[in-house]
This record gives C-alpha cells, structure tokens and sequence, in this order.
C-alpha cells in the first residue's frame, strides 16, 4: 500500500496541501483528480519526494523518507507531467535510462518489447525532438515501465506513478495507455495516475480521491465519489452524471449544465 497520512505543501508561503491523508493499493489503479491547483500534481510530488511536505509517506509499510534512491529506484517509476530534454537523444538511449535504473538492466532486448507495448514499435532509431507531443509522452511511459517491468519482484509489488499519462494523447492511445494501466494493476502491481479526463476515470479507476482547495474531498469508488452535488461543487459548475443503461459505469455530462 502506498499510504500517505496528514501530508501538507507550502509552495513559495502559499499553502497548496492541507492536512491530506491518501491511500492506494497495489492491485488496483488508484486516480487522484480534481480542478486545476487542487493540489494533484503535489500530493503526487510529495509521495515521490520531489517537494518538501510534512506528515508521513509509506510505500509498503516503508517510510519513503528513510529510503534511498535506488531502493525506490527499483519500487516504483515516476511519469512526470513534462520533462525537457537539452541533447538530440534518440527514443533507444532514453529508454535505456530507464532500463538501467530498474532491475531488468540486462535484459536489452526489452525497449524494443516496451515500445510496441506503447504503439511505437520502430521508433527506436528517432531523435526524440522530432516526436509529436503524444509520441514522446508515450515514450516516457515506456522508460518508467522499464524500470518497474516486473508488476512483482521479490514478492513485493513495484508501483507506478503517472502524472496526467493521457494529456497529450487521442482517444485511442488513451484507451491503450489506460489498458497498460489496468494490465499492470491486474498483474499484482499498485498504479496511482492524476486525471482530468472524468470519463476514463470511471472506466479504469478502481478508486478515486477527488480534491478540492488542497483538501481530500471524497475518496472511494468511482461511483461513490462521481455524484452530482460533489462533482458541482469541486469543479464550480452543474454536472450531471449519469449511467449507461445496463451497465455499472457511470459517465459525466458536463454539457447538461444549462439544461
């Protein structure tokens, strides 16, 4: 389990996080949404490090505090929201990077199987610069699952942890991104991924932790915290949410507003 418990971030004085307590467990992909400077993007900083909080993160019963970097190097692979690369590297060299921070570094014959995985199967020999958004975005994902390949090594589960993975991406590499997503929980291994896209939310999550002002508003199933009073209120408009008929998958209609 990943477990945070009373997690606060001031940013330049300004508080961002408030006394935020979250939890995902392997097995299961776990969403983080909410409006834009919610706080999605820290809380998911905070759980990886990357910025200065206080109360307490555990990976697996493990304060990540007390842990080095390559111990978490090898637990868990982290997709920021944009990285920037300053040297014209090929998709091969940086998918190596990612390989040689994991535990599979001698398997080199896997960027190759992780870039079909991706839909970019090919593009090993491309310089990175002269991808589109959503190709490069896709390449990213294919080093962080380089390096926590394995959903379960040494009986523990390696995590995943994606800031808005879909964000540059079309309908159908989104479907396939959350397919990996969902493959990868299945397998035994923990996913938590920040999300705008309200939809694909309900379809994959498994659990969702819906913030608002810094705040945990609601955590839970999708269809326990996707409601039309809570969604309103969080997101400042009317939303409706509705049913397919038939099925159990609740999807959100912010276009009923005005209706």
């Amino acid at each position: 389990m990943l477990h945070a418990v009373g997690i606060e971030v001031a940013l330049a004085g300004t508080p961002v996080l408030k006394g935020v307590d979250f939890e995902a467990r392997a097995g299961e992909v776990t969403v983080i949404a909410g409006p834009n400077g919610s706080g999605k993007t820290t809380l998911l900083k905070a759980m990886t490090g990357e910025v200065p909080y206080s109360g307490t993160v555990t990976l697996d019963g493990a304060d990540v505090s007390a842990m080095k970097g390559w111990e978490l190097a090898a637990r868990r692979g982290v997709l920021p929201q944009a990285g920037q690369l300053s040297f014209p590297f090929t998709v091969l060299e940086i998918l190596r990077l990612g390989l040689q921070a994991g535990r599979m570094a001698r398997r080199t014959e896997l960027p190759v199987t992780a870039l079909d995985r991706v839909g970019l199967a090919g593009f090993e020999g491309r310089f990175y610069h002269d991808l589109s958004g959503g190709e490069r975005q896709r390449v990213q994902l294919a080093r962080v699952l380089l390096q926590v390949w394995e959903p379960v090594a040494d009986g523990r589960p390696s995590w995943l942890l994606l800031d808005e993975p879909v964000s540059a991406l079309d309908i159908g590499h989104q479907l396939e991104v959350m397919e990996i997503a969902r493959d990868y929980a299945r397998r035994g291994g923990g996913v938590v991924a920040v999300m705008h896209e309200l939809n694909l939310t309900a379809m994959y999550a498994d659990r969702l932790a819906l913030l608002h002002g810094g705040r945990m508003a609601r955590q839970g199933h999708p269809s326990e915290v996707l409601t039309d009073d809570l969604l309103s209120r969080v997101y400042g408009c009317r939303v409706r949410v509705n049913a397919v008929p038939d099925g159990p998958v609740p999807f959100v209609l912010p276009q009923a507003a005005g209706i």
